[in-house]
Order: C-alpha cells, then structure tokens, then sequence
C-alpha cells in the first residue's frame, strides 16, 4: 500500500514537473507566442470541465473569451482548440501532412498503435485502401440483406418492452460491424467479442494509469483477451484457404498484404470502436428527433412506405431501394449536425508549427472543433433547429464535417449510413414508439446522448394507432391507470405516474413511485382526467376509432 502511494504520488510530481518544464521551453523553440487559454491542473487539465457538461457550454466559453484558437489541456494532452472552417481545412486537408492522427494515449493503447487511426504516409494509405475495398459501395451492396436480417431480428426483440434506445442500437451496430468485418461467421464468435468488447470501451476515457482496480487496467485485460479471440478467428480461416470470403478480415489477410496478426487484431478493433459508438449515438438522436417533429416522421414514413408498397410489399430490401430515400436521408444528416455526435478529432504536429501568429509546439494536440463549425449561425441559419430541408442545398465548403476531411475521413461513413436506413426504413413502416420519462436532459459520457440513453416503448403498427393515444398520456397528473380499447381489443397500457414538471414516466408497479411525490385522492385524478383531456382525448378517440377508459381499481385514497 505504501509502495502504490508513493508511485502514484511520483508519477504525479513528475507530470507535474515535466508539464510546466515543457510549457516553459515550448516557445523559445520559434520566437512567437502560444494561443492564449489555460492548462488547467497538472495532468488532469481542463478533461472535467468538458466532459462534465454540454461541450457547447465548454467550447463557447473559451472562443467567447479567446477567439477561434486557444489553448487547454484534457485527457493528458496539451492541445490547441480551432473553430473555423478554414482553420479546419487547413489542419485535415491542405496542411494535413503536418498533423498526424491521434488519440489520447489510453485509446491508443487500448485500440492498438498499429490501427489506422495513429498512422500516415505508406502504411496509411495501404490499410486505408484495404477497408475501402470493403466498404466500398460496391462492395457493401452486396451484404444489404443481411444488414437488414440483423435489423428486423433487433426490432423484433424491442416489441412492448421498454428499452434504452442506445444500448439496443449499440447492440445492432456492432452486430452489423461483426458482420462487415467477419461476413456471416461472425455469428459464431459475437457473444465472447462482445463481452470482451464491452469491458475494453469502459477505458477509452479513462487516464492510462494501468494499476490493479482502474478502468484503464481492467480495460487492457479485456483487450489481451479480444487480440487472442481474433487470433484464433485467424487461425481458422487459414485452415480453410478454399472458402472464399468478401469482408475486412478477408482483405486484411491478402499474403500479398503482408499484414501481421498485431496489425490485423488492432484494425479490426479500430474498426469495431469506430464503427458501433457513433452510429449506435446518431440512431438514437434521430428517434429522439422524429419523435418531437411528426411533420417529419410523416414525411420519412410516407417515403418508406412507398418503397414497401410495390408488387411484394414482403420483398428483400435491395441497395436501389435505399437510394430512393432523400428525405430519410436528409434527416440523417441533420440529425449529424445538430447532434454533432463527435465535438471535435485529435491530430498532433509533427513539428514546430507557426499558426494564425501562435506556436503549435510539436507533439501539441490540434482539434478541429466540429461541433462550433456545426452550430455556428454563419453556416447554418438558426442552428439549433432541427430542419433537415436545409440539406436540400448543399452547405458552404468545411462547414459539415461529420465524418471528418481529407485522407483521413471515416473509410466507413457509406456502411454507417446504409444500416441506419435499413432500420429506418422498418422502423417506420411497421412500428410506432413513444418516448418515455424526462424528455429535454441530456448526458456526456464521452458522446452528447438524450438523458438515460432515451427510454422508449416500441409497438407494432398492426395493433392500431395506440401509440398515438399513449402520446397523450403526458396530459396526465399524477397516477392513473388507463385502459384502452382498439377495435374492440383491449391493449394494455400500464400504470402511468405524470409529475406536474416531468414527462410521463412507465412504471412497472405503483409501490415504485417514491412516497416523496404529491399525492391525490383518485376520484380526484378521475375526474380532473376527464375534465380536462374530455376534447382532446375524444378528438383522438373519434379520428382513429379508439375508445378509452380510465381505471382506478387497485389504487387507494393515498395513492
């Protein structure tokens, strides 16, 4: 125990040392200024302050009180900030041979320093190419069938439960990972990658102190185990060299590639990490904004139906078909707007560099920051709206950055589109849902996401327009049972708690509304049910055929 306090109470005084060491010398090696801003504390930097809270909040402050370049300090890193798009450009683009890649030092270690994602010149360009191949649009035509069998077999599994809508769609995007990166085998190895997986991803943005009981260590446990796994997948396919294979580990293990299993296992975790987070965060911000627009959600539904309503309304869906979705389509890149999933990439200077009048010292992080770029009311008039007709024209050059710029783009940005259509596409045509709980909170976990991963309850459009009748259920106070009726079926809807500040939230039992709560007598919640949702309830009833009934058995004056 004395051992462990010393260690990490020298490994602090060092960092603490060599952090204000290098500060000091950094500019004396070009006779110019750093960007103003602070560093924070030693080590730990500014990382709380933008992960504890809305980036924006960080982001504006800084360019409010600095200007669009300013300096800070997070996740171990000493970075520069930039926040327009020609500073962009110049960084991902024009200028880009001065700026490697990057993460901070924990994902580089966990993801593997052989990925991609750390690499430039040569090397880059051979892996770059190799996962084009297979994401090509070519190349990823060929797999729609199976993307969507994975969809339909997620949904299927969401029906009349309350899910977190998050964690369900991580749970698909790495399902459709698995399958681009293993083709069909992937079934056989998904549960031990995924408990594996799972553990690793808890690390990401943690600090890289590897000692017994940190996340970073447990983290690194799991990803020697993940390397061993892939190994072994290795090891089978080679046993089989007749079997011809068209994914990514496919084109990873070409001998003419000369590619190492190290090189391979820390791709095809790369791969996985870029791939299920992001696409698994936009699903889950479009459901949350289809669900507060519905001209929106008619439109996306009128124009998946369309596609449906051919000769076999059952048929396979084909890759033409998801070419006819622009408005689907445009939804998807408003939501990567607003929602702005990635605030920002990590490069590093290679050298020296003389930026806008400042030094970037070599080794010094630059992040383009994606998300000023996207909310900025310059680019994109009343940002904070949720209007995907604004992609009907295309915006202003490095204004809209979602999957990066340059050689260094995101290679799978076509895969990641095409699932989130195949699961749009059945989404809206067979199914309704409603949000469920607080409905405007949201959390930074490292990615922006609606509060508690969204919480919704899916329903299959064959049973009636319940979902439309639930949506009124926020009209409610207090406790109330409900019953309705649809074509003379009753659906079960539940026992609802309404808090005069809250949305509506489902509750499983009555016993687990906290006795803390205001409480009413129940022919007092009845009848002011009935006064007042009397015209908009029976307005809905009328329109969709719907009849309602409020049940107060099994409640008690106190309740």
């Amino acid at each position: 125990m004395e051992f462990i306090t010393f260690a990490i109470f020298f490994s602090l005084f060092a960092a603490f040392f060599l952090f204000f060491f290098t500060s000091a010398t950094a500019g004396r090696r070009i006779n110019l200024p750093l960007p103003p801003g602070t560093l924070g504390w030693p080590y730990i930097g500014e990382t709380f302050e933008l992960y504890s809270q809305n980036p924006n909040v960080f982001f504006t402050s800084k360019v409010k009180k600095y200007g669009s370049i300013f300096k800070t300090h997070i996740l171990g890193c000493r970075c520069v900030m930039i926040s327009s798009p020609a500073a962009a450009k110049l960084v991902l683009v024009t200028q880009s041979h001065l700026f490697k890649p990057t993460f901070p030092a924990s994902k580089e270690r966990m993801i593997g320093k052989q990925a991609i994602f750390f690499h430039q010149d040569d090397y880059h360009f051979k892996l770059r190419r190799l996962v084009l191949r297979a994401f090509t649009p070519e190349s990823i035509k060929t797999i729609v069938p199976d993307i969507e069998s994975v969809a339909i077999d997620a949904i299927q599994s969401w029906e009349n439960r309350l899910i977190n809508t998050f964690e369900e769609m991580k749970t698909f995007t790495f399902n459709v990972a698995l399958l681009s990166i293993l083709g069909k085998d992937e079934v056989l190895n998904r549960e031990d990658l995924k408990r594996c997986y799972y553990v690793l991803e808890k690390g990401y943005n943690s600090m890289p102190i590897n000692l017994p009981g940190t996340l970073f260590h447990k983290s690194m446990k799991a990803r020697k185990e993940l390397a061993h796994m892939i190994a072994k997948i290795l090891s089978g396919r080679r046993k089989m060299e007749k079997e011809q294979h068209n994914d990514l580990l496919a084109s990873f293990m070409e001998e003419k590639e000369e590619l190492s299993d190290e090189q391979i296992a820390d791709n095809i975790i790369g791969v996985i990490f870029a791939a299920r987070d992001t696409t698994a965060s936009v699903l889950t911000w479009i459901l949350k904004y289809l669900a507060e627009n519905p001209a929106v959600l008619q439109s996306v539904t009128e124009e998946q139906e369309a596609i449906k309503s051919g000769e076999d309304s059952d048929k396979v869906l084909s890759w033409g078909d998801t070419k006819k979705m622009p408005i689907t389509s445009r939804v998807i890149q408003e939501t990567l707007r607003v929602a702005s999933i990635l605030s920002f990439t990590f490069r590093e200077a290679v050298q020296d560099v003389e930026f806008e009048g400042y030094l970037i010292p070599k080794g010094w992080k630059v992040l383009p920051l994606f998300r000023n770029i996207h909310h900025s009311s310059d680019n994109f008039p009343d940002p904070e709206k949720f209007d995907p007709s604004r992609f009907k024209v295309a915006p202003k050059a490095n204004t809209f950055m979602p999957f990066g710029s340059g050689i260094h783009s995101c290679p799978g940005n076509e895969l990641a589109k095409l699932e989130i259509l195949v699961l749009l596409h059945h989404l809206t045509t067979k199914y309704r849902w409603s949000v469920v709980g607080p409905q405007t909170g949201i959390q930074y976990a490292p990615f922006a996401l609606p509060q508690n991963g969204l919480p919704i309850k899916l329903y299959l459009k064959s049973l009636g327009n319940d979902a439309d009748v639930v949506g009124l259920l926020n009209y409610i106070p207090k406790y109330i049972s409900i019953n309705i009726f649809i074509e003379h079926h009753q659906i079960e809807v539940g026992t609802y708690f309404m808090s005069p500040f809250d949305s509506n939230v489902m509750i499983e039992d009555l016993s687990e509304v906290s006795h803390s709560q205001p409480r009413r007598n129940t022919n007092e919640i009845t009848n002011a049910c009935k006064r007042n949702l009397s015209k908009k309830w029976h307005d809905v009833a009328l329109e969709h055929d719907v009849q309602v009934e409020f049940d107060n058995e099994g409640a008690t004056d106190d309740d």
